[in-house]
């Protein structure tokens, strides 16, 4: 009858109990750093990452490295949002060069380090200030849902999001 069924694999039957134990934690850690709605797939993808290792035997203290891969896979979360944040912005407008023929090269090189300064000045935003203005301007977020997910009233993230935008607007202008 349950012929067909896959075994357990060694990797999984190691971490699992690893994995629940710490599951309440990195649940704690990850939601430090991205939405809500994002949180339980970075725990799921922490599950995966570790069940694919080999080298099981070699993790010394395997509750930290299961923390540290999940603040990891969060983090890379949020720099991929913050190069979606990036490709809605409309730099023409914010950069604005003397006219150039139409440089392909040039183009491509502004564009990178025009998207490198907007990261940086987003990097640089206060950490609330900047989960606030994230949540805003990548993923979407109304105020509304903003004061709700990070528990502030709604004028306070809107101060946050209007001191984002002077922040990196006038980090942005202090290289031009």
């Amino acid at each position: 009858m349950f012929k067909n069924m896959r075994k357990i694999s060694p990797t999984h039957k190691f971490w699992q109990p690893i994995f629940m134990a710490a599951r309440d934690s990195m649940v704690r850690v990850v939601s430090r750093i991205v939405p809500s709605k994002e949180i339980e797939d970075i725990v799921q993808e922490t599950y995966v990452r570790i069940c694919q290792m080999d080298k099981r035997k070699s993790v010394k203290q395997p509750k930290s490295f299961l923390m540290k891969t999940a603040r990891n896979l969060a983090y890379d979360h949020l720099k991929k949002s913050e190069t979606r944040l990036a490709d809605g912005v409309e730099y023409e407008l914010d950069f604005d060069v003397d006219n150039r023929d139409n440089d392909q090269v040039f183009d491509s090189v502004a564009s990178s380090q025009e998207f490198a300064l907007f990261c940086e000045a987003i990097r640089q935003l206060p950490p609330k200030c900047r989960r606030v203005f994230v949540l805003k301007k990548v993923y979407g977020y109304s105020q509304k849902e903003i004061s709700k997910e990070m528990k502030l009233s709604e004028s306070t993230v809107e101060n946050h999001i209007n001191v984002g935008f002077k922040r990196c607007a006038s980090y942005l202008l202090g290289f031009n």
